[in-house]
Parts: structure tokens; C-alpha cells; sequence
């Protein structure tokens, strides 16, 4: 297990906290999350001691602190799949992954996980990836969650007009390992 580290980017600190790096910065700069500027320039520096005070003192989980990696969650009624997707997942990218097998424990583990990404099949038995995707978006601590949906069974006209209703991108069904670690690296790399 990689050691923890003791002085955090603004950016890392946006992913523990899953908001926006401007967000972080705002606290920065307002002396409410205490750190100091890198002399000459304009980045910032937050001790990790610093940062779970703040988080402590407005009630942000600190879940996220365990890891300080990409939480991806994965949502497919297939386990096989999703089991040697996670494993690989895990190895090949670093990323902590967690499953769910239908879009009622997709809502409960966005919940629990509040993760950066969401792989999502969009033909789950009870619960349409549409329904999570407007579960995720109404959910004001999962504003930062990217949804990507899944599937095989779309035409290009279908999965194009999916970002048009609000999912982050596509994955068409059979994919390669490196085509998920991509299109998740894609929907989480932050603009400073």
C-alpha cells in the first residue's frame, strides 16, 4: 500500500472531497481551508493535517481520505464482467472499484462510495441507466460523478444523443481494458 502523503494539490484535495479544484482553491483563498502558496508561484499546498480538520469542521466524509484514488463504480447484471473488469481495473490502473449488480444498489452504492465514475449497462432488469444517471444528477453530493453508460445493443445515432441526455460518454460492448482505463482517465482529468 502506497504511503500516505502529507502535502496535497488543490486538485488532489478536490478528488478526496469529490468538488471542483476552483471550489478548494475558494476555500483556500478565503482562509477557511489553511495551506500556503509555492513561493513564485500561484499553486497552492494544503497539509493533510489541515484538510481533515476542514473536513471534520463541516461534516465532509472522510471516506475519501483513504485512498485518494479514482473510486469507480461499476453497474452491469453481468458479474462475471464486471469481477474481471474490477480486478483489472484495480491492477492495470490503481483505481478502487466497486460493484453493483442492478440500479437499486447502484443508488445505494453511489451513496456509500460517492465515486468519480460510473460505469453504467443501460439495459439493467429493474431500473434504466437513464433512471441512475437522473438519480446521480438530482443528488447534490454526486455532482461531480461522471456517468458513463454501457452498452452493445446501440445504434451510433443512440449513442450519440446519450450526451445529449446528460451522460458523460459511451462505451460500446465487447471494449478492452485500456478503452475503460481511457474514457474514465477522459472523464476525470481536471482543468486547472
Amino acid at each position: 500500500m502506497p504511503k500516505q502523503k502529507d502535502i496535497l494539490t488543490t486538485g488532489e484535495v478536490a478528488k478526496i472531497c469529490n468538488v471542483a479544484p476552483r471550489t478548494v482553491s475558494k476555500w483556500f483563498d478565503s482562509g477557511q481551508l489553511k495551506g500556503y502558496r509555492i513561493p513564485g508561484s500561484k499553486d497552492r499546498r494544503i497539509p493533510l493535517t489541515a484538510l481533515i480538520k476542514f473536513m471534520k469542521q463541516h461534516q465532509i466524509p472522510l471516506d475519501g481520505l483513504q485512498s485518494g484514488k479514482t473510486r469507480v463504480l461499476l453497474v452491469d447484471e453481468v458479474s462475471e464482467t464486471v469481477e474481471v473488469l474490477k480486478k483489472m481495473l484495480v491492477e492495470q490502473a490503481g483505481y478502487e472499484v466497486d460493484l453493483a449488480h442492478s440500479g437499486f444498489s447502484a443508488g445505494v452504492e453511489c451513496e456509500k462510495f460517492r465515486p468519480h465514475v460510473i460505469l453504467i449497462d443501460l439495459h439493467l432488469g429493474d431500473v434504466s441507466g437513464e433512471d441512475v444517471l437522473k438519480l446521480v444528477r438530482e443528488n447534490p453530493d454526486l455532482q461531480m460523478s461522471k456517468v458513463i453508460a454501457v452498452s452493445g445493443k446501440l445504434t451510433e445515432g443512440q449513442a450519440s444523443a446519450l450526451t445529449t441526455a446528460g451522460f458523460d460518454g459511451f462505451l460500446r460492448k465487447p471494449f478492452h481494458v485500456k478503452q475503460v482505463i481511457d474514457i474514465v482517465e477522459e472523464a476525470t482529468a481536471l482543468v486547472y
